[in-house]
């Protein structure tokens, strides 16, 4: 049954279909408007842009969190809890938080204030340069929690008499991380880095809660044009053929990805 609704998705994105009447074949020409249009190619680029930074930066400290949390300390559990608590949140609440905190008279500018850097204050989400990136640290601040979560996940299968054995041999921490735990987190890495791809490439909810993809487009992604081309414009035919570049984009780059890094895997 899925593949039949997909299939007829699919189909649509060669139609000029407006949502209630017939559906007229026009071929390529949805495909060819995208290809031309400026708004579709930036969504395009936003959509890469924030999709691998984020994937960097949400890797890089749910691995520094999961090796900071591995260890036994008191709170380990608690803080756990508390880096986790965003993947399980609603996106558009999580988004709804963040939204507040970089109003323009939000607790961000009045921080900013109270601690003299009056002139970095500014207004966030309504700055063609600072909105996509307002989107970012949103994702960051959601996937590095999965990440983590992923990460720890990985470490329990770490054996400790590897890396004390490696540690009465002499090898500094650094090493024992380049040469042991990392070559055995590669599966937890592999995992992590191909979930937080395919969801912030399907970024959807942060951008329409934050932006709603301004301004002036500056922070629009794939996803946003087919929600806007399909339910406010009405062209449901040109929003089928901007999903069917997103699903392929999705599919090619996580496919990518996963051969990549079971290749890796193997040499490690």
């Amino acid at each position: 049954m899925h593949f039949v609704l997909v299939g007829a998705g699919a189909w649509y994105a060669f139609t000029d279909w407006n949502g209630t009447g017939e559906a007229t074949w026009i071929g390529l020409d949805n495909f060819r408007e995208i290809a031309h249009s400026v708004g579709a190619r930036g969504a395009l680029l936003n959509t890469i842009m924030l999709a691998f930074v984020s994937v960097i930066l949400s890797n890089l400290i749910g691995l520094g969190l999961a090796l900071g949390l591995h260890r036994s300390i008191r709170s380990r559990n608690f803080l756990r809890t508390v880096f986790f608590a965003p993947v399980v949140l609603s996106s558009l609440a999580v988004s709804y938080i963040w939204q507040f905190i970089f109003d323009a008279s939000g607790p961000l500018n009045r921080f900013l204030g109270a601690v003299g850097l009056d002139a970095w204050a500014r207004p966030w989400l309504a700055d063609p340069t600072w909105a996509k990136w307002t989107v970012l640290v949103v994702l960051v601040w959601q996937y590095s929690g999965l990440a983590m979560a992923l990460y720890l996940a990985g470490l329990q299968g770490v054996p400790e008499e590897i890396e004390e054995a490696a540690a009465i041999d002499g090898a500094s921490t650094l090493r024992r991380f380049s040469a042991i735990t990392l070559p055995l987190l590669a599966p937890a890495m592999t995992t992590s880095i191909t979930l937080t791809t395919v969801f912030s490439l399907r970024v959807f909810d942060q951008v329409l809660a934050l932006t709603g993809g301004g301004p002036a487009d500056a922070s629009e992604t794939l996803a946003t044009q087919v929600y806007k081309q399909t339910f406010v414009s009405g062209r449901f035919g040109y929003g089928a053929a901007l999903a069917l570049v997103l699903t392929a984009l999705v599919a090619c780059v996580s496919i990518l990805q996963l051969l990549v890094l079971r290749t890796r895997e193997k040499r490690l």
